[in-house]
């Protein structure tokens, strides 16, 4: 697998990011440049797949590639339906005990790499890890946290809309989150983020930005599928 995955990365370097690679307009928000940093790390707690797919959908919208390690499972229509491109995006759900070979050899060959490891993580995979991305400027996505993270996204609370009186359609999901990290992300701040909205739309909370959000974000709208 990672002689296979090796071959592979000069494919995928012929698109790499800008000095910023692109997130959805609702989740700058979230991002203290207001888009990823290639060679950093994110952390990403409580917040289950969506928030993390959501955050490679710009990017593969602009030709960036994208990988996902360890995802079991991963709902390939629910990730286009936020707008991931699925052309861009490689997928090894089960790396089993070889998770870290497969992460540092994605992580030579991709824009964004979204992990979530299935097995410990030493201090000499992390720093191995990190050091990749940083030499190729990958961004590294976690699922869960990470030691020295750029920056850190947690999920605070999420309710969602649509039950009613203990029935109905779950037609959109809020989330309560809180953003902080190092350096230029070292200052927390709240946002309250849908995800979707009852249109399919990935957007703020806010009364102002609920038209420029529709507007923003009809390349991500879709019926509503829980991931």
């Amino acid at each position: 697998m990672e002689a296979s995955l090796a071959a592979l990365a000069p494919q995928l370097q012929l698109a790499r990011p800008g000095p910023l690679v692109p997130v959805l307009p609702a989740l700058e928000h979230l991002l203290p440049e207001r888009g990823l940093r290639p060679g950093a790390v994110v952390s990403v707690t409580g917040g289950g797949t969506a928030l993390l797919l959501a955050l490679t959908a710009a990017a593969t919208m602009a030709g960036t590639w994208c990988a996902a390690v360890g995802f079991e499972g991963l709902g390939l229509l629910a990730a286009a339906e936020l707008g991931v491109h699925l052309e861009r995006l490689v997928v090894v759900e089960t790396p089993g005990e070889q998770w870290p070979q497969v992460a540092t050899a994605l992580a030579d060959g991709t824009g964004i790499l979204l992990l979530r490891p299935t097995g410990r993580v030493t201090p000499s995979v992390a720093e191995k890890l990190v050091s990749i991305t940083r030499r190729s400027g990958c961004v590294l996505v976690v699922d869960g946290p990470w030691p020295g993270a750029r920056v850190r996204l947690e999920v605070m609370a999420r309710t969602w809309e649509g039950v009613g009186q203990g029935r109905g359609r779950l037609r959109a999901r809020r989330l309560r989150m809180r953003a902080g990290g190092r350096g230029s992300a070292a200052r927390e701040r709240d946002v309250t983020l849908w995800l979707p909205d009852a249109d399919g739309a990935v957007r703020i909370d806010h009364p102002d930005a609920h038209r420029a959000g529709r507007r923003s974000t009809s390349a991500v709208r879709g019926p509503l599928a829980m991931v």
